[in-house]
């Protein structure tokens, strides 16, 4: 087998498709400080620049892993194109979060869902979702368990955990990506549906 190093990022996307994890390492540090650097000179806050980041990877991982990747010899450009989408996507919502118009008469803001606290059932759903979350992270191992309660229960980036647990930030991401992809397929092998 080829050293990973010396694959295109085709051959490589092919090899993590296929089950190949570190050919993901190798894609990961190949790419992170050009794709880091284009993020932060947009958005300008390393926390953000952090969060957008690892949310690049991981859409990039589900793409791959889905096999819905499609080679065209640009995977550069491609990673660039998801990083670029999410950071439109986060400007967009903060600029769209409080902002509700009343110019058009045929709007009930009185009776609006997404305004709302939701409903009793939605409750019960989110309450069983929220269990079920927390029993598959239970059955993790405690590094990568540790590494999701940082990030979504303690709401710290990536710099921030990989300081807290003495880890590369490279670290941290692999052991989120892992986690996440433990916890589908623990999921699916238990018939565990983690949305409403």
């Amino acid at each position: 087998m080829q050293i990973l190093s010396k694959q295109t990022d085709e051959q490589l996307v092919n090899a993590y498709a296929g089950g190949n994890d570190k050919a993901f390492d190798t894609l990961l540090q190949r790419h992170q400080s050009r794709l880091f650097s284009y993020i932060m000179q947009i958005v300008k806050s390393k926390d953000l620049a952090d969060d957008i980041f690892q949310e690049t990877f991981v859409k990039a991982i589900m793409t791959m892993r889905q096999g819905r990747y499609t080679d065209n010899g640009k995977f550069s450009s491609w990673l660039t194109r998801i990083a670029h989408n999410l950071i439109i996507d986060y400007f967009r919502q903060g600029k769209n979060q409080n902002t509700v118009s009343t110019d058009d008469e045929n709007v009930d803001l009185l009776n609006r869902k997404d305004l709302s606290d939701g409903t009793i059932e939605d409750f019960i759903i989110n309450d069983n979702i929220n269990d079920d979350i927390r029993r598959l992270m239970k059955s993790l191992p405690d590094t990568q368990r540790e590494v999701l309660e940082m990030r979504f229960y303690k709401n710290m980036s990536f710099k921030e955990i990989a300081d807290a647990t003495a880890v590369s930030i490279n670290t941290a991401l692999g052991r989120m990506r892992y986690a996440i992809l433990n916890m589908r397929r623990i999921a699916k092998e238990n018939n565990i549906v983690l949305s409403l």
